[in-house]
């Protein structure tokens, strides 16, 4: 070759290097960014020609830009990340329940401990610990007013404790579905700019597959951002120019496509059911958050109200029975109450508060009974509303909502040691290696230098030549 091609592949290769020396240093600079894939340059030799002394090699080019992904990785992930929502969105909503609830629940301990509504100081069981109690000691000291008075104020308390707790979990409902609606909005926009990255993606790869990897490594962070929301696969549209068409599953377990290219689907909430298109099609989430949120409202939470009116019911009516056996001198709750799940009756006061229906002051028959119903055993088979004690129904509830929370909280557990694992194996094919990213800086700044030394090598000979042909 001439002096003039050897200047000219030493001009590219000094352009190539140093590209690849800018590429070194955009893949340090996005070391932490979890959304980055790491790039590498692809080089490829120019080809060669032929001379008096044989073949040379015309030069080096660099013929693009690689992202370092594994789809099957990708996708492995987003699945966990769904996974991990869905059990995690469960696990946010149970905590604020047992606020509500108002009884501290230790996942460590066994069920009977969670449960044991006479070993709790506060919250509901507490609460019907002190009413009958009230009632015991009123049936000791039947004219005493002190007793009176103390038992008025511990049945308030109860009262209060129930409608409170019963009050928050449907607030809570209320929270969830609120909740429910704005991610569904979010959810919305994250699949309108999966279609607009589609559509940019589309534009750049036009005769140069896979050369988008900036709006590549985006779109790959919305799937993980909606993969937090709701389950589906994504797949490349052949012939699209890197576009993705993204699919979930309706009840029948048939597919619904929710982007297509650059055509995004919209969801909607009915309180229900998620739905998209027209006509409306039911989809059939199996994780994210969408069905953690909807799960954990409808089951537990909806349980542990069902359970807490069943405790409120059996104690009014139970209490009625063995406070105004003949049905004529007036109970003590209101049945149906007239607010919330239970209430005092409005004719009781200080005055009405009766310990007995003989006329004797000292009479203590209708306290003794109330009181003895801590211990009454319930069956449904005879009528009854709960099987066992009315405490011990409770502590059941109590001890069902903590192995429920319990075994949410050891999901979550399970499913985030699984998402790590998915992505550090990812984080290892896809992730930025500050080693490997040093050393390849080094090798393109040795091979830039080198290049220059060649460019000053063919100057100063052409400067010999040149200024020798002069003189």
């Amino acid at each position: 070759m001439s002096l003039f091609g050897d200047l000219n592949s030493a001009a590219r290769a000094l352009d190539t290097f140093g590209q690849g020396v800018s590429l070194a240093g955009k893949n340090l600079a996005n070391a932490t960014n979890p959304a980055y894939a790491r790039q590498r340059l692809a080089l490829g030799d120019l080809g060669t020609v032929q001379t008096e002394i044989g073949p040379q090699s015309m030069g080096v080019q660099a013929l693009g830009i690689q992202q370092i992904r594994d789809q099957l990785l990708d996708a492995q992930l987003t699945r966990e990340i769904s996974a991990t929502s869905l059990w995690q969105s469960q696990q946010d909503n149970l905590a604020k329940a047992q606020i509500d609830l108002g009884v501290q629940i230790d996942r460590t301990a066994d069920s009977s401990a969670i449960g044991d509504a006479s070993q709790t100081t506060t919250g509901i069981g507490s609460a019907m610990n002190d009413f009958f109690a009230g009632f015991q000691e009123l049936s000791a000291s039947p004219t005493d007013a002190g007793a009176k008075q103390v038992l008025l104020t511990e049945a308030g308390t109860l009262v209060s404790q129930f409608n409170v707790a019963d009050s928050r979990l449907a607030s809570l409902q209320g929270d969830i579905n609120t909740q429910i609606s704005s991610d569904v909005n979010t959810v919305n926009g994250i699949l309108k700019d999966i279609g607009s990255l589609n559509g940019q993606i589309q534009k750049l790869e036009i005769g140069a597959p896979g050369a988008a990897v900036d709006l590549r490594d985006q779109r790959q962070a919305k799937l993980e951002e909606l993969a937090q929301y709701m389950n589906f696969t994504a797949q490349e549209v052949p012939g699209t120019n890197g576009q993705i068409q993204i699919t979930t599953y309706d009840n029948a377990s048939n597919p619904v496509v929710l982007v297509n290219k650059t055509s995004p689907s919209t969801l909607a909430f009915d309180g229900t059911n998620f739905t998209t298109g027209s006509p409306a099609v039911t989809l059939g989430l199996q994780s994210g958050s969408l069905k953690g949120q909807v799960d954990v409202r409808d089951g537990a939470i909806q349980q542990l109200r069902d359970d807490i009116q069943t405790t409120a019911g059996q104690l009014a009516q139970a209490v009625n029975q063995a406070y105004n056996p003949t049905g004529a001198t007036g109970n003590f709750f209101e049945v149906p109450p007239s607010s919330g799940i239970i209430a005092l009756d409005p004719t009781l006061s200080f005055s009405t508060l009766k310990t007995t229906d003989t006329g004797d002051a000292g009479g203590n028959e209708l306290a003794l009974a109330v009181a003895q119903l801590a211990t009454k055993q319930f069956s449904t088979s005879g009528g009854d509303q709960i099987d066992g004690t009315i405490s011990g129904y409770f502590a059941k509830t109590v001890s069902g909502f903590g192995e429920t929370f319990s075994g949410v909280n050891d999901r979550v557990d399970n499913e985030t040691i699984l998402q790590q694992a998915v992505r550090t194996q990812r984080d290892s094919v896809s992730g930025v290696s500050q080693d490997e990213e040093l050393t390849d800086l080094m090798k393109y700044q040795r091979a830039f230098q080198a290049s220059s030394r060649v460019i000053n090598i063919v100057d100063n000979l052409l400067d010999v030549v040149v200024n020798g042909l002069i003189h």
